[in-house]
């Protein structure tokens, strides 16, 4: 296991940020994750880092924050965490964020309070994260197992061989063996990604149309000089990074006005500590006008109407029902693992590299070229074995791009 762990540390520093001589390295982390976590410090130290920058948390503290903390902190933001955020992105920082947690950790938590942090959050850390989005700096996200998430994912058996199931699932995912060898294998993996964008961004479609038999019947325009990514990408600096470890989908940007009908979600979503599902949205002209969750749809109301740009889309990413992740049939409850077992979308704030130029527009060109704006970015999965996709040219002739859930170019 030993081995496997380290190896994974160099994948997400060497392969997800690629830290390069004398730059600054955050790291993000449940303190229960500690060990993976200092394997990374070390593997970063290793190749150069000026300096690693650790942010823990732990949930059960979070918890009895979000429970038990004045109501006013809700809304506020200090000035020096924002200072810190900005400061450190400004000096290039490369960043990873360990995603692990209890799907459930805020079960009976005020959405209204988690809400209200959120957009204060991202109003407050607004060019901080406009620099996330548009790949100023390397990130990347990765996982590993921690016990109350292990449980959800396999009930009913101890938490040790939960523990051990899960990094089994994770490892399949991620592609790491017993053999070595996986940072060649992320090498050509991201190779073939890149021959889907290629395709896809050839074609230039006008418009996508998604059907299939759980309700969904939805078109979406794309806009004028979109483009598709996946796998890699190039930091504005040069740095080729992988955003997320793992990988599996193909995706670019939505025209913001240009959604209309309805989407089905095919799996749960984990939304601030919570679980939606059983929901599907309805657009037009992109706005979500109708939204219901068969459970914690008061939590998507309130994502939904964080700001305006909350209620339009942002992505539209295609994975193949197939995916290696999605043929091992299990439902992680994180959405890292889960949108990459399914094609999904995401509510919310757009990526300025799914569109030509779009890391030198300014908001205000962004929203002209009908890339969305807003303070969250949600993803949500809408795969199913019988999705249809089918892509519109610009001179009105229809590919298909997806038949019975899986690539069909």
């Amino acid at each position: 296991m030993i081995n496997k762990l380290e190896e994974y540390a160099h994948l997400v520093i060497e392969i997800g940020l690629n830290v390069q001589k004398g730059q600054y390295v955050i790291i993000n982390s449940p303190v229960e994750c500690a060990p993976f976590a200092r394997l990374c410090v070390k593997a970063a130290y290793e190749v150069g880092a000026k300096e690693v920058i650790m942010n823990w948390r732990d949930d059960y503290i979070a918890r009895q924050y979000w429970l038990n903390a004045a109501d006013e902190v809700f809304d506020e933001v200090f000035p020096w965490d924002v200072d810190k955020n900005l400061g450190l992105a400004k000096r290039g920082a490369a960043r990873l964020s360990i995603a692990a947690t209890d799907p459930e950790n805020l079960k009976g938590v005020d959405p209204t309070r988690i809400a209200r942090a959120n957009k204060a959050f991202g109003e407050a850390n607004h060019e901080y994260r406009s620099m996330m989005m548009a790949s100023v700096n390397p990130w990347c996200v990765a996982s590993v197992p921690v016990p109350s998430w292990a449980k959800k994912v396999f009930p009913g058996i101890p938490e040790e061989e939960a523990m051990d199931k899960l990094w089994e699932e994770i490892f399949k995912a991620i592609r790491i063996t017993n053999e070595g060898g996986a940072v060649k294998r992320w090498h050509e993996h991201c190779d073939t990604l890149a021959d889907k964008c290629k395709k896809l961004n050839d074609y230039q479609f006008r418009s996508l149309h998604y059907t299939n038999s759980i309700g969904t019947d939805l078109t979406v325009e794309l806009p004028v000089g979109h483009i598709w990514e996946a796998g890699s990408e190039f930091s504005k600096t040069g740095i080729e990074f992988v955003a997320n470890i793992p990988t599996e989908e193909v995706f670019t940007a939505p025209k913001r006005d240009g959604v209309n009908g309805k989407i089905v979600a095919s799996k749960p979503l984990v939304l601030g500590g919570n679980i939606v599902d059983g929901f599907y949205f309805i657009l037009k002209d992109g706005k979500i006008v109708e939204a219901h969750a068969e459970k914690g749809e008061e939590f998507l109301l309130k994502e939904i109407a964080l700001d305006e740009g909350a209620s339009y889309f942002g992505e539209v990413a295609l994975v193949p029902y197939d995916s290696p992740i999605s043929r091992s049939g299990v439902l992680f409850y994180n959405t890292l693992f889960d949108e990459n077992a399914s094609c999904h979308f995401a509510f919310g704030e757009a990526y300025p590299t799914c569109i030509q130029g779009g890391t030198e527009m300014t908001p205000e060109q962004l929203l002209a070229h009908g890339l969305n704006s807003s303070i969250t970015h949600e993803d949500f999965m809408v795969g199913t074995s019988d999705l249809s996709i089918t892509g519109i040219t610009p001179d009105g002739k229809e590919i298909q791009i997806f038949r019975d859930g899986n690539f069909a170019i």
